[in-house]
């Protein structure tokens, strides 16, 4: 591990920002306390939270780090919806059952909606992270690729610590900032945590009943629908056209139905609104219908992977429903970071816009990818997949001229 690391910073040395590289840390540290204090934030926790307050260049390596592989859908979901934390979560959602009904009735949460993003976010409270928020945000703010996020959140923590929901020790939480049971940024406590249990603070650190009620009331408030699933399995007609499968793509359920599209089990799609189908493991993967709560979900996290996860862990809670189809694309491997770079550069090389090479397939490489599929009929999902990945790499450009 330290040789991992190690080789790490070598390769980002020229861009990391160490101390003595800007103004000295400790100068830069009392322009930070002016403006604390310009924020109106008492001098005690001023002193406080700056007492500490070291800079982590390990912090600014995670923060640089790209990963080595993309994860496939199967991957990803197989990684976090194990068979212990569904189980776990199941005694969770029964040892809270009394609250999280509460918490249900007042906010128009599902309940095991919450526990799911409880699992995924930290094994139910198992793992919060244990960085000291003031140094993290420090770092990131003084190293400067998002300064003024990072600065802003950090004035956050010291409203936080203001306002007594917490004090400087007990603000840790992951190397970006998050902490909490939910993982909250110190902007979504300010704007969105609640009392839940009437002690008069927001402890969304130790009180299930804060933490449980401030994700509910977030989810709430940015749009969540009543009585509407995040995600549903689906089959898709033998003549399905797979460009039709992007997030982008909206239609009410009614219009899937007339075309063939059907619940996994063969019965009829519920009735819905702004509703879009979605391929996470290409065609031969499995299908699902997403509406407004998926989309609420990816403010939480902009994944789709992460949001289907949700929807799978909250299913397994609440009834043994595993997914269907698809179960051969398992074994299939995901591209690395450099191999989806290298796809995005031929695309352009071909005439197919995929915008800038930055190693994340995102919506312009998907389009850039189907239209490739359209001319050369291909199954067209927008998938980088490792046979298109290998496919590319043998084109040149003398039949597209």
């Amino acid at each position: 591990m330290f040789n991992v690391l190690f080789a790490v910073f070598i390769l980002l040395g020229s861009v990391i920002a160490f101390p003595g590289e800007k103004d000295d840390f400790s100068i830069w540290l009392e322009s930070l306390k002016a403006e604390a204090r310009a924020e109106k934030i008492s001098e005690m926790t001023i002193q406080e939270t700056f007492k500490d307050a070291e800079y982590l260049p390990n912090v600014i390596v995670l923060d640089r780090s790209q990963p080595e592989f993309i994860s496939t859908f199967f991957t990803y979901i197989n990684k976090r919806v194990t068979e212990d934390r569904i189980d776990d979560g199941r005694y969770k959602l029964h040892e809270n059952i009394d609250l999280l009904n509460k918490v249900e009735q007042q906010y128009g949460v599902p309940k095991n909606i919450i526990v799911a993003f409880w699992g995924l976010e930290t094994n139910y409270g198992g793992y919060k992270g244990n960085y000291e928020l003031p140094s993290a945000l420090m770092s990131l703010a003084y190293e400067g690729r998002r300064a003024e996020f990072f600065r802003s959140q950090l004035m956050d923590v010291m409203r936080i610590i203001d306002a007594g929901h917490n004090d400087v020790e007990g603000m840790r939480g992951s190397w970006a900032g998050a902490s909490g049971h939910m993982q909250f940024m110190p902007s979504t406590f300010i704007t969105y945590a609640v009392d839940g249990d009437g002690d008069g603070r927001n402890d969304i650190w130790n009180s299930l009943p804060d933490a449980f009620s401030s994700a509910s009331n977030y989810l709430s408030r940015i749009g969540w629908k009543k009585e509407e699933p995040v995600a549903l399995e689906v089959k898709l007609p033998a003549n399905f056209d797979y460009a039709e499968a992007r997030l982008d793509l909206r239609k009410q359920s009614a219009d899937w139905t007339i075309i063939g599209v059907t619940k996994v089990d063969g019965t009829p799609l519920p009735a819905l609104n702004n509703t879009a189908i979605l391929l996470p493991q290409g065609w031969q993967g499995p299908a699902f219908l997403v509406a407004d709560n998926f989309d609420v979900v990816m403010k939480w996290n902009r994944s789709i992977n992460y949001a289907l996860s949700v929807s799978y862990l909250a299913d397994q809670l609440v009834e043994d429903k595993p997914i269907i189809n698809g179960w051969a694309t398992v074994g299939y491997g995901g591209i690395s970071f450099n191999q989806a770079w290298a796809m995005q550069a031929k695309l352009n090389e071909l005439g197919f816009d995929s915008g800038a090479p930055d190693g994340f397939p995102g919506t312009k490489t998907q389009q850039a990818i189907r239209s490739y599929q359209v001319q050369h009929h291909l199954p067209a999902d927008g998938y980088p997949s490792l046979e298109l990945y290998n496919r590319l790499m043998k084109e040149t450009t003398k039949k597209y001229k």
